[in-house]
C-alpha cells in the first residue's frame, strides 16, 4: 500500500518550515450554496492552511448568487493584497457557467490551474499551477520510485480537474498515455496493458483484480460514501494483483490537500516576484 497519509505530512512539514520564512501567505476559497461534501472538503483545507501557518479567508455565498454576483466577488480577490491564492469550489449550482468563473479567477492566483493561461501552460509542458490532485499522482509515483519513461500508463476519466492534467504531467514524464471514459470500448482490455493505472472516475470498485497486469501500479483518485463508508474506484481484490496501490481513504486524498498548501506557497513566491511568472 502506498501510504500517502505519511508521505502528506512530510510535504506539510516542508510546506510549514516554508511559510515561516515568508510574509504572511492569503488562501481565499469561495464556496457557493451549501453542499454538503463541498462543505467537508472547504473545512479539511481551511484546517491544513491553518496548520502550516496560511491564513485562509472563507468565503460564504448562497445557493441563490447569480453568475454576475460570483464574477464580482472573485474580482474583488484578485485585487485583494492580502490574498495569494484563490481556489472556487466545484461543483457551482445550476446557472453559474464553471468556465466564466475559473476564466475570472487572476491566473497568478489561480491554485487550482483550471484558468485558461494555466491549462495551456500544462498542455505546452511549461506548467505554472498544476490541480493539486494530479500532482499529488505524480508526487506519489515518485515517492515510490515509479518508472515511467516508457511505461504504459492508463488514466481513466478525462475531467479537466484529474483526468485531463494527469495524463499531460505523465504524458511528459515520458509514458505511453492512453486516456479512457465512458465510450472507452473494452476498459478491461485497455487496463490490462497498463504498467501504471490512474483511476479517476467516482465509480465505486470499477477496476477489478482480473483487469489489472500483475505488478501494476494502480492509483486510486476515486472516492464515494457508501453505506459500507468511503470506497474508491478500485475494487479490493486488487491488492491481491497490484505491486503498488493507494488506499481509499488514506493514499491521493491527504496528499491532494499538502499538494494545494505547495501551491499557494508558489501563489505567494510568483506575487512576491521570487519565482517568475509567465507574461499573460
Amino acid at each position: 500500500m502506498m501510504d500517502g497519509k505519511a508521505l502528506a505530512a512530510r510535504i506539510r512539514e516542508e510546506v510549514a518550515a516554508e511559510v515561516a520564512g515568508l510574509s504572511p501567505i492569503g488562501l481565499a476559497t469561495v464556496l457557493v450554496g451549501d453542499d454538503p461534501a463541498s462543505d467537508v472538503y472547504i473545512r479539511l483545507k481551511h484546517k491544513a492552511s491553518t496548520e502550516v501557518g496560511i491564513v485562509s479567508r472563507d468565503v460564504r455565498l448562497p445557493a441563490a448568487t447569480t453568475e454576475a454576483e460570483l464574477v464580482e466577488r472573485v474580482r474583488e480577490l484578485n485585487a485583494a493584497g492580502s490574498i495569494d491564492g484563490i481556489l472556487v469550489q466545484l461543483p457551482l449550482p445550476d446557472g453559474i457557467d464553471e468556465a466564466r468563473i475559473t476564466a475570472a479567477i487572476d491566473p497568478m492566483k489561480d491554485v487550482d490551474g483550471l484558468h485558461p493561461f494555466n491549462a495551456g501552460q500544462l498542455l505546452l509542458g511549461r506548467p505554472t499551477y498544476v490541480g493539486a490532485t494530479p500532482v499529488a499522482v505524480l508526487a506519489l509515483l515518485d515517492a515510490y520510485a515509479v518508472e515511467l519513461a516508457g511505461a504504459s500508463a492508463v488514466v481513466i476519466g478525462r475531467s479537466d480537474i484529474v483526468g485531463k492534467p494527469a495524463a499531460l504531467l505523465l504524458l511528459q514524464r515520458h509514458a505511453t498515455v492512453t486516456i479512457c471514459h465512458s465510450r472507452t470500448r473494452d476498459l478491461a482490455a485497455e487496463v490490462a496493458r497498463a504498467d501504471v493505472v490512474v483511476a479517476a472516475v467516482g465509480a465505486p470498485g470499477l477496476v477489478q483484480a482480473d483487469w489489472v497486469k500483475a505488478g501494476a501500479t494502480v492509483i486510486d483518485v476515486g472516492i464515494t460514501r457508501t453505506e459500507a463508508g468511503l470506497v474508491g474506484d478500485v475494487a479490493p481484490n486488487v491488492e491481491q494483483r497490484a505491486g503498488l496501490l493507494t488506499p481509499v481513504p488514506g493514499g491521493v486524498g491527504p496528499m491532494t490537500i499538502a499538494m494545494l498548501l505547495r501551491n499557494a506557497v508558489k501563489a505567494a513566491r510568483y506575487r512576491a516576484g521570487t519565482l517568475a511568472f509567465p507574461a499573460s
